[in-house]
């Protein structure tokens, strides 16, 4: 049967505005107020740990927190924190941080040593170990952004103290803390290790990122060494209420244009897409936590330039495109998908020629429904969630008391020459 599309409408989701922030006022006043220049000596070597998320405006964040050390006598490096991602080498890591335009010509000199030492244990004698390039250094900074995680529920997720663990860790440090998180769960592991770490690494300070639903800098926070494990804890809650989500409890079928290891650990957001690592989020959330979509079907078309073939998250897809299976890079996305242990990460779902018989495929494969009644969503990725096109039946199913703008102008799903869906550059331009 040839395809059936419903009529598409462009939803806006009214999430506040962005704040208006001065990134260097705002780092200076954190800097100060915490009196950390006076813990600077002069010539001082600092390690400053980046990562591999594809953070707003990480380069300016990055070069203010640089000037305040140079500008107090310290010598900056830039150490890539992202345990094995980058394929666990040093120029695959320098690649991911040089795609963001951080690099050793625009920023500071890099160290990209794989190399890690033991520092210590903790609980039944599990191996905490830590880059050796920071250990050799005076001092450490920290920048990352706080949110939910995407392989795991509690009260701690990504941020601060899982760079210091995974990050800092390499690729062994990676290794060991997702196969220590089999037996004791993520968070134990974290918080243990991350324990031990600051009572034997000269952290100086950390610079917390929280984002906005438009993935805009909502907030920063300089947060001493000694200060982290309780600060962190506040800045997590504030991060779930930042999260942006997607507005339906059932999706037939939800089209992604793009996936990457810089838009989520997972590629797709889970908390996003509500299908987690090991299974649907809903069944392994706890109680009281805020709900997720059903999704029958998840089509993903392409693979994000930043990525670097890192297609890590693909398997929680149920179908995408040839085009996305060649731009795999086989060796970053198994690498990143065996440190974790989240081998269903990396399986390859249905694929085909064109995202037209991806589409026809997909629909195909749902309880035969006139096309009027499917429920589609179609989205840039799980960080661009302000904007997306819905089918008219999601239209009337969407709660009234939800902050949303639904432009009653009907779009349709066109194709280009080659049967591939055209962009989505009409919601770049929807205000």
């Amino acid at each position: 049967m040839p395809l059936t599309l419903p009529q598409m409408f462009h939803l806006h989701q009214c999430y506040p505005p962005s704040r208006a922030l001065d990134v260097k006022s705002l780092l200076r006043d954190g800097f100060d107020r915490k009196s950390l220049a006076s813990q600077i000596r002069p010539g001082m070597r600092v390690a400053v740990g980046v990562g591999s998320r594809g953070i707003a405006n990480l380069p300016e964040i990055l070069d203010a927190v640089l000037n305040l050390l140079r500008a107090s006598g310290a010598e900056p490096f830039i150490l890539p924190a992202m345990g094995s991602h980058g394929g666990a080498t040093p120029q695959g890591q320098q690649n991911l941080l040089a795609g963001f335009g951080i690099t050793p010509e625009t920023h500071a000199p890099f160290n990209t040593s794989m190399d890690v030492d033991q520092i210590g244990t903790f609980g039944d004698g599990y191996p905490v170990v830590f880059s050796r390039a920071a250990l050799e250094a005076d001092a450490i900074v920290i920048l990352n952004r706080i949110k939910p995680h995407t392989d795991f529920f509690g009260h701690l997720g990504s941020g601060i103290q899982k760079m210091l663990v995974i990050g800092f860790g390499k690729h062994v440090g990676a290794a060991n803390a997702h196969r220590a998180a089999m037996q004791l769960g993520h968070e134990a592991v974290i918080r243990e290790t991350a324990k031990t770490i600051l009572g034997k690494v000269p952290v100086l300070f950390a610079v917390a990122i929280l984002e906005d639903q438009h993935h805009q800098t909502h907030d920063l926070r300089v947060i001493p060494g000694d200060e982290i494990l309780k600060e962190e804890d506040a800045l997590f809650v504030k991060s779930q209420q930042l999260l942006p989500r997607l507005p339906f409890s059932n999706i037939d079928l939800l089209i992604v244009d793009e996936l990457g290891k810089e838009i989520s650990g997972t590629g797709m957001d889970t908390n996003v897409i509500g299908r987690g690592v090991f299974g649907y989020i809903s069944s392994l959330q706890p109680q009281g936590s805020l709900q997720h979509p059903h999704i029958s079907r998840i089509f993903v078309r392409d693979l994000t330039p930043s990525t670097r073939g890192n297609a890590i998250g693909i398997g929680l897809a149920d179908f995408t495109t040839t085009r996305l299976v060649n731009a795999i890079n086989r060796d970053y996305t198994y690498t990143n998908s065996l440190t974790s242990l989240g081998l269903a990460c990396a399986k390859i779902p249905l694929y085909f020629d064109t995202d037209r018989e991806a589409l026809d495929r997909a629909l195909g494969s749902l309880i035969t429904e006139p096309a009027n009644d499917l429920r589609i969503v179609r989205i840039k990725n799980t960080l661009s969630l302000d904007h997306m096109l819905v089918s008219e039946r999601l239209t009337l199913d969407i709660d009234p008391s939800l902050p949303v703008v639904i432009d009653p102008h009907p779009q349709t799903l066109d194709f280009d020459a080659e049967s591939n869906l055209l962009p989505l550059s009409a919601l770049k331009e929807a205000k």
